[in-house]
Formats: C-alpha cells, sequence, structure tokens
C-alpha cells in the first residue's frame, strides 16, 4: 500500500483504517469521509446520472407545476445556460416564458452537444 492514511481530526490517533468510503479510528471511535472523496461528494447530477456543470443546456423529463401559481413547466421544455447553486433546487434558470426559476435535478437530463 503506496498511501498512507492521515491521522484522526479528533485525537490524532496514526492507527486509522479505511471501510469503504469512510476513515474509521478505532481508539476514539470518530469515522469521517476523507478530504478527496468529500470533493466529489458534491457533484450534481441529472436524473440519468450525467454530472451537470454551470452553463449546460438541459430538458425538462416531467411536468412541473409551478409552487403558488397556475403555470406548469411542459416535459421537454429546453433549459438553456443552467447555473448550480446549493440547496434542495440545485439549478437556478431562465425558463422561455416564465422566467427566473429554480429547479431539482432529478427532474433534468442534460442535452449532449
Amino acid at each position: 500500500m503506496t498511501d498512507t492514511l492521515p491521522p484522526c481530526p479528533e485525537c490524532s490517533s496514526s492507527y486509522v483504517y479505511q471501510v469503504d468510503a469512510l476513515l474509521n479510528c478505532p481508539e476514539c471511535g470518530h469515522e469521517w469521509v476523507p478530504d478527496d472523496l468529500a470533493d466529489t461528494a458534491s457533484d450534481v447530477r441529472d436524473s440519468v446520472g450525467n454530472v451537470l456543470a454551470d452553463g449546460d443546456t438541459v430538458t425538462v423529463i416531467k411536468d412541473l407545476k409551478v409552487k403558488g401559481s397556475s403555470l406548469v413547466v411542459k416535459v421537454g421544455t429546453k433549459v438553456r445556460g443552467i447555473r448550480l447553486v446549493d440547496g434542495d433546487h440545485d439549478i437556478d434558470c431562465k425558463i422561455p416564458g416564465m422566467g427566473q426559476m429554480s429547479l431539482k435535478s432529478q427532474f433534468v437530463k442534460k442535452v449532449s452537444g
């Protein structure tokens, strides 16, 4: 094994071991995600698992009712130039004919090309 595991951030023990994606300390019982895996866990993915990025174009895969309105975002609506944000609704975008809106990534699919 060429990689050495970092010491425990709680008690500084060097007897750290890895189980799946977590690092564990046998002395204090602390469990944590290594820093290199913590960065990749924050990827925003669409309904089929494609990684999304700022500026991507997506299509809506399901009719979505707009909360507080009688408007509906129809399936197949193409949204260009998305912006990723933190939170439950992780996409900010401008939907043609409706204006600025937030969407959940689970209801969109990335358009290739």
